[in-house]
């Protein structure tokens, strides 16, 4: 799929380190509906045509239009009463790198003065060396584009990461992957002076400096020496999508090397978690000799098995809609590249989180989104189909 089929190494140890992780706490506001053995997911075909969908983010103008992005370098438009706009509202493909099948045009978001000035922010392989690029551009106008930071990937192609989303908090976060080939050879997702394998946060609202942005304060290596200040979060393999929910958590998925999935959730204002990879892979050990016994490395909440229950997690959202609330509300909601299994999670009243299958997703989703109302859509890799995503309940 595009950006995440893992190659390579597997386990160095299938032993688990109790003492070294922990489980993930949140503040999520707790799910409720139908138990998860009778909820089901329903997808039905709202649209058809896109090239290599990977990134969808719902327009901040109260029009109702959802953006998404396709590989090469161009955003299209839907909206649920007159469909997908055959025209594109942007096209930068003169300058992104698409040809490597991870790379491309990665992650949308609208910029906090969207409904004014129609800029969002983009994150992008350049071409011609694959540098990540994060951007902020008008949507119509390529020229306009301004880059606000990029990182060096020439090396190897796969691994990119990709996802923006603003936080609760008004900050851009920005998930890159850890640089690609097998096992993290340049063990990059532990160290802190590099942004790969990192999720950052920036203020893109001011400028500080030579800087286009300022890093927040409360970063959490701002006064670490040798640390890039705009890490936020490290130990990550592949983050693809990540997603807050509306109390501000974040719902992370990172795709594994060989044998697990996973789906971390971390709580509002959780800076400098340490996720674990390439110590780490899900709940095992992956490479012994990359373990720190003074590092605190934050479990998944979810893991499911490599190459046996699918090949690569697409993270998804947690339901807030209202047309199935009775049903789903609450309740985180994911997927797997190649087995299209329908994931769910919800965390309960004391932490602990309960997870299930409710069903099946036309296989190669490769994101989802929510729109202003809550309600979910997901999108399909080759085939290029959009659908709206609901609930129905099941016998036991």
């Amino acid at each position: 799929m595009f950006g995440l089929r893992r190659t390579g190494l597997v386990l160095a140890t299938a032993a688990l380190l109790p003492a070294t992780i922990s489980p993930a706490t949140a503040d999520s506001r707790h799910g409720h509906g139908v138990p998860l053995d009778r909820l089901t997911v329903v997808t039905t075909e709202v649209a058809a045509g896109l090239t290599r969908p990977v990134a969808m983010v719902a327009a901040t103008d109260r029009s109702g239009r959802v953006l998404i992005a396709e590989k090469r370098g161009t955003v299209r438009v839907f909206h649920p009463r007159t469909g997908l706009a055959a025209d594109p509202v942007l096209d930068i493909s003169d300058r992104v790198n698409s040809v490597a099948n991870e790379r491309g045009l990665l992650g949308i978001v609208p910029a906090p003065d969207f409904r004014r000035t129609g800029d969002v922010f983009v994150a992008y392989s350049r071409l011609p060396d694959g540098a990540l690029t994060l951007s902020r551009v008008p949507l119509g106008d390529p020229a306009g584009e301004q880059v606000l930071l990029t990182q060096d990937h020439a090396q190897f192609s796969n691994h990119n990461g990709g996802q923006l989303a603003f936080g609760r908090d008004g900050y851009l976060y920005w998930s890159l992957g850890d640089g690609g080939s097998a096992g993290d050879p340049n063990a990059n997702a532990q160290n802190l002076g590099t942004l790969l394998g990192k999720v950052l946060r920036l203020d893109v609202n001011h400028r500080c400096g030579d800087l286009p942005y300022c890093v927040p304060r409360g970063n959490p290596f701002v006064h670490t020496p040798g640390a890039r200040p705009e890490i936020w979060a490290y130990g990550l393999r592949n983050p693809w999508r990540f997603s807050f929910d509306t109390d501000g958590s974040l719902w992370l998925a990172d795709v594994g090397q060989g044998a697990f999935e996973e789906v971390n959730h971390v709580g509002n204002s959780r800076g400098g978690v340490n996720f674990g990879w390439s110590c780490m892979e899900g709940p095992a050990v992956f490479k012994a000799e990359r373990c720190d016994e003074g590092a605190h490395y934050t479990a998944p909440v979810f893991h499911y098995q490599t190459g046996v229950e699918g090949c690569a997690v697409i993270g998804g959202h947690v339901y807030r809609g209202k047309r199935y609330a009775r049903l789903a509300y609450g309740t985180y909601v994911a997927t797997d590249y190649c087995s299209g299994t329908a994931w769910a999670v919800r965390e309960g009243r004391h932490g602990e989180h309960e997870t299930g299958s409710i069903g099946q997703f036309p296989p190669q989703v490769t994101s989802f989104v929510a729109d202003r109302s809550g309600e979910l859509y997901a999108v399909t890799d080759r085939t290029g189909q959009l659908f709206r995503v609901g609930f129905d309940r099941v016998a036991a």
